[in-house]
């Protein structure tokens, strides 16, 4: 049995896929709530203004990957293809979503919402977190060195049991890092 090639198209709202392996395409408005994913291969790809919501993601690959204003509740990012797992997220909902385990370096989340976010034992060295709201997002056993969450807001981060050598964060978030303690701190 053959597996799909598809490279260098363009898909919109309503277009289906068929499972293969899709490189350098363009994916607009498409609708894959609930839908299956499991061991599709997207290289270089481009998805603006999708839902993934609840989509199945086994073994699914994503390598070099640009999501943009997509909606992703409930994602489970731990069970894709971790070989060559690589991605960036703008403007992207991603809460209730799991990295658990996931080695995703140099990952950058800009704007985007990570509430109840899952991140334990994930290693996201010199990932970037700018300007996300990260409430109730799980840092347990997390990897962030050089990580930097100047302008990102809400993280509750325990230093005593995540790698934070060299992360960066402003005066104002570093309360979050202090939660555990339980202390008031005034400005």
């Amino acid at each position: 049995m053959t597996e799909t090639y598809i490279q260098d198209k363009t898909f919109d709202r309503n277009d289906t896929l068929t499972k293969g392996e899709y490189e350098n395409c363009i994916f607009n408005s498409c609708n894959f709530a609930d839908s299956d994913l499991s061991e599709f291969k997207f290289i270089d790809c481009t998805f603006n203004g999708c839902n993934f919501s609840l989509t199945k993601l086994n073994k699914t690959a994503f390598r070099d990957v640009k999501f943009k204003d997509c909606k992703m509740l409930g994602l489970r990012f731990d069970i894709c293809n971790e070989f060559g797992l690589s991605f960036s997220f703008d403007g992207c909902q991603l809460n209730h979503s799991s990295f658990f385990k996931t080695k995703i370096k140099k990952t950058v989340f800009k704007n985007s919402q990570l509430q109840e976010t899952d991140f334990a034992e994930a290693d996201l060295t010199s990932s970037v977190f700018d300007n996300c709201n990260l409430a109730q997002a799980v840092f347990d056993h997390t990897t962030l060195e050089k990580a930097d969450f100047r302008t990102s807001y809400n993280y509750s981060i325990d230093p005593e049991i995540n790698r934070i050598k060299k992360a960066k964060f402003s005066i104002l978030g570093v309360s979050g890092l202090l939660d555990k303690y339980d202390i008031n701190i005034e400005k």
